[in-house]
């Protein structure tokens, strides 16, 4: 199921992930730059729980899907940390907890998953706080400006994204210590 339409959504993500960096090139100023990727990441964000809700709906879940739509997450949330971090709106090393736990997470799962114990890292409700936290964190800091005059999108999404790490070492703490006896049980 490569190219079912929620699979197709999901590629389209990907590709288009490059846009927000881009964008950043352009001669613009910046509030305009900021506007752009800020649009661009809260489209793309949504296209995630629309490949998701389509794939249910049109009964076109797969094992690829599946595999492909938390790639294109992490890609997304990991270019737009580095978009962050580039234009001094990130503290690095939340940035580095963020993408150390992405790596580190998605390497236990592929182990877990070769010693046939993938069940003891499926998604928990900390990885999903987790990502609601970055999902709504990193438009903030991308728009950097006042939301509707009154919202101070980037002490807002500084918060939010110092949560958003907070919640990324909980969750890592959470899916090592599941995964911890399934390892010593098959390791030789």
């Amino acid at each position: 199921m490569f190219f079912t339409i929620p699979t197709l959504l999901t590629w389209a993500r990907i590709a288009a992930i490059p846009l927000i960096v881009g964008v950043y090139y352009l001669p613009w100023d910046m509030a305009h730059k900021n506007l752009a990727s800020t649009t661009m990441f809260v489209l793309f964000a949504f296209t995630d729980w629309l490949d998701g809700w389509l794939a249910r709906k049109l009964d076109q879940t797969s094992a690829f899907g599946a595999f492909l739509d938390p790639v294109a997450d992490k890609i997304l949330v990991c270019a737009s940390l580095l978009v962050l971090l580039q234009q001094d709106r990130v503290d690095t090393l939340v940035a580095l907890v963020i993408v150390g736990r992405e790596i580190a997470i998605s390497a236990l799962r592929e182990w877990m998953a070769q010693i046939g114990a993938s069940r003891s890292v499926a998604v928990h409700m900390l990885g999903k706080l987790k990502t609601v936290a970055q999902m709504v964190a990193i438009p903030f800091l991308l728009y950097d400006g006042r939301l509707f005059g009154v919202i101070d999108t980037r002490l807002w999404g500084s918060w939010l994204m110092v949560g958003a790490a907070l919640l990324t070492v909980w969750s890592m703490a959470y899916y090592l210590r599941k995964a911890i006896p399934e390892i010593r049980a098959k390791a030789p």
